[in-house]
């Protein structure tokens, strides 16, 4: 499928699986509106993007947790296109802490970045990829489908995130608007590095192998195809597809196993 004169808008935009997937709608044609704190980074990214294929790309500071910054956002979109095919709800963050030690107001920052920036920008998006017959992708994750120790904040944003794009979907069933749910496995990004710790500071340091996880760019591919087929869920990596097969079938053997994986990660918040 050629994406030739279609609008991309991607949140999250200036790293990770964000980031490749403006390269793999870039290689197929479309023009890009990247959205992300780092507006400095994102420039830089629309520039390269714009060199090397034959697109148009703009970069949008926007932090997704503020609705007026969303709600910006998608003006920009239509002033300078005119219209918006894809929203690819993607910027988020995590967190490592157990729930005992940490402070609520980590919990509130996840869910207002996961969870409330996809609703506000699906919100003022909404109307026109109506008109276009477009796509809305939530790029959610397995811990929206089973729920990680050491992430509760994480795990509740992404299961709030699935169950807005459900009933999102189930409303818009004949309407011709493609509503999916991206689910990665683990990743190779710097979504550990940046997760919140406790306090509500960085990490600064991954707590797993990165070499063994998917990289963005497989993850970015695999969205694309997602979007050209229209598929309703993605479910990636095949320890994340055993992983939501097992808790739906045996439950209580997955919290054995989910356990059990955990208290080999480095720094081990579980023993």
């Amino acid at each position: 499928m050629n994406f030739k004169g279609k609008t991309v808008l991607i949140t999250g935009a200036s790293s990770g699986i964000g980031k490749a997937c403006a390269e793999e709608f870039a290689k197929k044609g479309a023009n890009l509106v990247l959205a992300a704190r780092q507006y400095v980074t994102l420039c830089e990214i629309t520039a390269d993007l714009e060199k090397r294929y034959p697109v148009k790309a703009i970069a949008v500071s926007a932090d997704v947790s503020k609705e007026d910054d969303c709600e910006q956002l998608v003006r920009q979109a239509m002033a300078t296109f005119g219209g918006i095919d894809i929203l690819l709800n993607n910027a988020g963050i995590s967190m490592r802490a157990l729930f005992s030690e940490l402070d609520l107001s980590v919990l509130k920052k996840l869910m207002d970045v996961n969870f409330w920036g996809t609703v506000y920008c699906t919100k003022y998006a909404l109307s026109e990829i109506q008109k276009t017959k477009g796509s809305i992708i939530g790029v959610s994750s397995i811990a929206g489908y089973r729920g990680l120790p050491g992430r509760t904040g994480y795990s509740a944003s992404k299961f709030a995130m699935n169950g807005f794009m459900e009933s999102l979907r189930t409303e818009l069933l004949h309407t011709g608007v493609h509503v999916m749910v991206a689910c990665p496995g683990f990743t190779a990004s710097n979504i550990r590095v940046t997760a919140l710790s406790a306090d509500g500071e960085s990490h600064g340091e991954t707590s797993m192998d990165e070499g063994k996880m998917m990289t963005a760019e497989q993850v970015a591919a695999d969205i694309v195809k997602g979007v050209i087929s229209r598929k309703r869920t993605l479910i990636m990596g095949g320890q994340g597809k055993l992983t939501v097969w097992i808790n739906k079938l045996f439950p209580a053997l997955a919290d054995k196993l989910v356990f059990n994986h955990f208290t080999k990660e480095k720094k081990a918040l579980i023993k």
